[in-house]
């Protein structure tokens, strides 16, 4: 099994290209930290290539850019090239699914969220203008007519 999770911050703005057949495909970073620290105390992090493919692609150099936050959902992939007479060896992600969390801002650590300051505003606030999805008694009521299944129509 080939599978990878990984969240990290992008170290670089997202790179959109697109293939011969018009297919696009973009490249970034991230910084994943690690679970420990090293002799010194510090923590560090291993930078992780991604790669993200048509739609996903777009969304990505549309929505998110350095500094970033997200979430990955891919496999590691390996290939290698030659350059100049020298075989060389790439290990990167391709990533299936990419979540959007949030983004980290110019004056801001990362441990607030980017959502805006809306003062004293409680959740009870927004109550009359957000729909509900309360189910009434019957949550089949609103359905239709009722279907009737007779076993002796069946053609198996």
């Amino acid at each position: 099994m080939n599978k990878v999770f990984l969240i990290g911050r992008l170290t670089r703005d997202p790179e959109l290209r697109y293939t011969d057949s018009n297919v696009p495909v973009a490249t970034f970073s991230i910084a994943v930290n690690r679970n420990f620290t090293n002799q010194a105390g510090e923590r560090e992090a291993d930078f992780i290539n991604i790669i993200v493919w048509r739609k996903q692609a777009e969304n990505v150099k549309n929505y998110i850019k350095k500094g970033s936050q997200v979430a990955i959902d891919g496999r590691i992939q390996t290939r290698n090239y030659e350059k100049d007479g020298q075989k060389r060896y790439v290990t990167e992600v391709v990533a299936d699914n990419v979540q959007f969390l949030d983004s980290k801002s110019s004056g801001n650590s990362g441990s607030q969220d980017n959502f805006g300051d809306f003062g004293d505003v409680t959740p009870n606030d927004f109550s009359s203008q957000m729909p509900t999805t309360e189910v009434k008694n019957d949550p089949f009521a609103d359905f239709g007519a009722s279907i009737e299944i007779n076993d002796d129509e069946l053609p198996f």
